[in-house]
């Protein structure tokens, strides 16, 4: 499974993006979580981040503070591993 976290916005407005392949089964448990969660409100805030999940081709968007439990969870993870 292939998941790609694309980060934008924030106060600087710098974009950060990572890329993991997982064959984990925890890891596919959340993806399924995330893609289940679908697209969340990406109205966002002012300075706040907007994120691109792709899992696998499919891409769900979400905007800070309104991610999912899964969503942020997610979201961390890729952008640590993916670092």
């Amino acid at each position: 499974m292939r998941i790609r976290v694309r980060r934008t916005g924030g106060f600087a407005g710098i974009e950060r993006s990572a890329e993991v392949v997982v064959t984990d089964a925890e890891w596919e448990s959340l993806a399924a979580a995330v893609l289940a969660d679908g697209d969340g409100d990406v109205r966002g805030v002012p300075d706040g981040f907007s994120y691109e999940i792709t899992i696998d081709g499919v891409t769900v968007r979400c905007c800070d503070p309104r991610l999912s439990e899964a969503q942020r969870t997610l979201v961390t993870r890729v952008l640590k591993e993916g670092a």
